[in-house]
């Protein structure tokens, strides 16, 4: 299938999805999540492994606020694919990555990053907040660091990354960083990594519990008319909320 925002390619049993908006910071519209969801939905039955890239200096900056068309149900749909879909998911993160971009990284099985990666969310900074990040982001690092997050609004460096286990592994190559774990990775066997992802997932409810106080946080936020008076003087003029 020719996809407009995402790149696919299968090697043997692993499928590596390349989130790509060069044009648009790899920003997340309606298209990416579709498309997204897609590929995925083809992976269920024959591919082992799953690995999510971005671009060298941005993996994902989050909702394109200029074409801001993804519906929250399909974005956390898409997310919990990630994270519940009968494959091993690996994010491979080099570069920035805010808000909707921790989305994906948290949802991941497995995250492995370069150096150089950078995860922050931003949303507070616009009256807003990483509603349906959230339930991922608690899953992977802990209540209280998520918390943390998303009130400084700061970029975390990848030592803290690392330290708050948002990210598993990090090397200078992060290419050869995922050889190494692809390698060991193609050893298990299909069926041995559905029946394991079944079982783990039925020891954590809280994706599924959480899905519709997120999906519901998420519509009021988007849908309140301040919010978007700032979201559309950010995007025609650069100017932030706080700016006059």
């Amino acid at each position: 299938m020719n996809y407009q925002t995402i790149q696919v390619r299968v090697e043997q049993s692993v499928c590596f999805l390349k989130l790509y908006r060069p044009e648009a910071n790899n920003t997340i519209n309606k298209t990416m999540v579709d498309e997204c969801r897609h590929a995925l939905a083809a992976c269920e039955d024959a591919v082992h492994i799953v690995v999510l890239e971005g671009l060298p200096e941005v993996f994902c900056f989050g909702a394109d606020f200029q074409d801001n068309t993804a519906e929250p149900e399909a974005l956390y749909d898409l997310w919990d694919q990630l994270a519940r879909g009968a494959f091993i998911s690996i994010a491979h993160v080099r570069g920035k990555v805010n808000a909707g971009g921790v989305g994906f990284v948290a949802a991941c099985d497995i995250v492995l990053a370069d150096n150089n990666a950078e995860f922050s969310l931003s949303e507070l900074l616009f009256d807003l907040f990483p509603a349906c990040v959230l339930p991922f982001l608690i899953r992977r690092i802990g209540f209280q660091k998520a918390h943390y997050l998303t009130l400084t609004t700061k970029p975390a460096a990848i030592q803290q990354a690392l330290d708050w286990g948002l990210v598993d592994a990090c090397e200078d190559n992060s290419e050869a960083l995922l050889r190494k774990h692809l390698l060991r990775l193609r050893l298990l066997s299909k069926n041995g990594i559905q029946r394991y992802k079944s079982y783990i997932n039925s020891l954590d409810a809280v994706l599924t519990q959480a899905r519709p106080a997120a999906i519901v946080a998420n519509r009021e936020l988007f849908s309140d008319p301040a919010n978007l008076e700032k979201i559309n003087r950010y995007t025609k003029t650069g100017v932030f909320p706080w700016e006059s």
